[in-house]
């Protein structure tokens, strides 16, 4: 019995695991982890040196406020993380912004052509506003009557 149970819970670790959107999970966090490298280094080296530039050589990354001994506050590095983060959060409205523009385009719906108003009597096209028929210029019953005004002329 216990090697039913062994084997069902492999199965069903196989299946969990060969689900899509597992699979998609751990390619987002392979690829999450490498993009957050790129933008380590793109504070740690490009930015932050030149907010240092900006405030006249201060280096943020040292920046920190001892309390007693040998801890401190290391509010550089907070910084830093703080532009990580507004970095990486702006990448990522961007990229879902532009996936969205192009996925959830759909096309407007295409109103349906209305049929063209035809005269009761001669069955000659006239305009929706039409209160005569300039073909055989009847008086054209309102439209609440025009159905039945349209039997009545293909009765005779």
């Amino acid at each position: 019995m216990a090697e039913k149970k062994k084997k069902g819970l492999i199965q069903e670790f196989k299946e969990f695991i060969s689900r899509g959107s597992v699979i998609d999970l751990a390619v987002g966090v392979i690829i999450g982890t490498a993009f957050t490298a790129i933008v380590n280094s793109l504070v740690n080296d490009i930015v932050m040196p030149l907010i240092g530039l900006l405030t006249g050589g201060l280096d943020f990354s040292m920046f920190n406020i001892k309390l007693t001994g040998d801890s401190a506050l290391m509010l550089g590095s907070f910084i830093g993380a703080v532009i990580n983060f507004l970095l990486i959060a702006l990448v990522i409205f961007l990229v879902v912004k532009g996936i969205n523009s192009i996925h959830l385009k759909k096309p407007e719906p295409e109103e349906p052509e209305k049929a063209p108003r035809l005269c009761p009597y001669c069955r000659t096209e006239i305009a929706d506003d039409a209160t005569r028929c300039p073909h055989c210029t009847s008086i054209l019953p309102d439209d609440a009557c025009a159905d039945e005004a349209a039997a009545r002329a293909e009765a005779k």
